[in-house]
This record gives structure tokens, sequence and C-alpha cells, in this order.
């Protein structure tokens, strides 16, 4: 059975059907969202791109938390994307636009884990991690393709950026706006993005390879601890950021590899979950 999917961030949703034959993905429509603007307005924007796909399965929502993904409830507060949808019931919203028997809602960082345990870069790997990095960071802890958020072996809810180093919250040391500030500290130069700080980088900009290099660095760190304790065998990398590993590989002392498909993994991870919580 093919899967009808939305793929949600700050700035863009991307529809598509991903059909279990072979993890095949075609992207109907990618278009720009205006996630600030008020509950219903986004909710409109939602219903929209679903509405170019083929509903009657249902519809499998992959987007980033925090949100209650049983309910469809939204609690974002201060993430500059999604603010007025606090406490709004998109699942709720959705359901009645669309007209929907089935649907299902899933962080972005564990659909990116799952696509690529189905069909990426820790493909069947028993004990795994996805990392995703970005505005912040999220990650995913799989056990046979399964996620694991419970338990003493996994960060608080499984989710990384709960944790601390060096006595401040973790994405304070490796996200986005943590390189770039960063960046800008050394060199009083403003990059507008980190993909720029990464171009840098391979043209020989020293400063630009040490920043990369420290904040993955502090990424092994934090994350190290919990790979033993997990049994963690592959970790895989994803999200804007990952376009940089060729940089960072060496600050990882563990098996790490980047996703080779930034734009398909999440959805595939979506689709793959919703055929399997049927």
């Amino acid at each position: 059975m093919d899967v009808a999917v939305l793929e949600v961030g700050g700035s863009h949703v991307t529809a598509a059907v991903v059909s279990p034959a072979g993890w095949n993905v075609t992207v109907v429509d990618r278009a720009k969202l205006e996630s600030q603007q008020p509950a219903e307005a986004v909710a409109g924007q939602l219903a929209a791109a679903a509405r170019k796909l083929p509903l009657a399965s249902g519809l499998a929502v992959a987007l980033p938390g925090p949100f209650d993904f049983a309910t469809g409830v939204a609690w974002y507060r201060g993430q500059d994307k999604f603010d007025q949808l606090y406490g709004f019931n998109l699942g709720e919203s959705l359901r009645a636009e669309l007209a929907l028997d089935r649907l299902m809602f899933m962080n972005d960082a564990e659909a990116f884990a799952v696509g690529e345990w189905t069909a990426g870069e820790v493909r069947g790997v028993e004990r795994c991690v996805g990392v995703t990095i970005g505005t912040g960071i999220g990650t995913a802890f799989l056990a046979d393709g399964r996620v694991v958020r419970d338990g003493e072996t996994v960060p608080p809810g499984g989710e990384l950026y709960k944790t601390s180093y060096d006595g401040r919250p973790l994405e304070d040391s490796i996200s986005g706006r943590a390189i770039l500030r960063e960046y800008a500290t050394r060199t009083g130069t403003d990059e507008p993005g980190v993909k720029e700080i990464a171009d840098r980088a391979r043209a020989g900009d020293t400063v630009a390879h040490e920043v990369l290099l420290t904040t993955f660095g502090v990424l092994a760190a934090a994350l190290g601890p919990w790979l033993e304790r997990f049994g963690v065998t592959k970790t895989v990398l994803g999200g804007s950021i990952s376009g940089a590993f060729d940089l960072v590989a060496t600050a990882f002392d563990s098996p790490v590899s980047a996703t080779k498909d930034t734009e398909h993994s999440a959805l595939i991870g979506a689709a793959a979950h919703y055929l399997r919580s049927q």
C-alpha cells in the first residue's frame, strides 16, 4: 500500500507518496510554509499540501517537536516557528479539514532514523542512532528499527538535546546557530549559514575548519556515553549540517556516516512507521 506523507519543517512542507515496493518516493509538491502565521492559517497551508495527495488510505505527517504525537496537539514556544500553534490541536483540525479516517504524526528526527534503518545508511542494523542537526539537534535510538525513548540506556525521551554539556544546554554547543556564533566570535565575520562556513573550510580557511571540528567534537563527546550504554554499532547523521561530514569525520571514534538522501529519509521513515503501526 502506498502511503501519503507530509514532511514539515519550519519553512517548508513536502508532500509525497511513498511506495514500500523498493521504498520509492514521489515528491508531489514542496511548498514554502509560513510557520509564524496564526494556527488556523498554518493548518490551512498543511491541508492545502495534503490535498495534492491520495488520502483514501490516510496520511502520515513527520514534523518537529515539541508536539504531542499521540494526540496531535502542538506545544511550540520560543522556537521561531509554529509559535502560534501552542496548545492547538493540529490533528483535530486536519482530520476535519481533510475528512481523514487515519492520521499519524511522527517526530521528524525519529522518522529520519527509521527511514535510514529501512533503506539507508543503517539499514537493518540491530542497534543504531540517527542524529539530525539543523537549527537544533534531534536524535532517535533504534532497536531492530523501533524507537526507544525510555530507560537508562537512552537520554530523557531518547532526545540528546535535553542533556547538558560543560554546564550548558547541549544545543548551545552543537547546532547551526552555535556554529555561526562561534565562527563570528573568532573571526568577526557573520556567515549566512553553515554551508558557507563549510565551503570556506574546504577552500583552506583553517578557522572555519577548526570551528566545525570543535563543534562536532562536542557532539561526539556528548553522544559517546549513550552509544556505549545503548550498544550502538553505527550512527547516521542527517539534517542540513550533515553536508559538512567530510570535514569532521575525524571527530568521531565510532562508526558514523552521513545520509546520502537528505530529502527522502524522513518521508520513508514516516511511511514505514505508518505501515508498521496499522
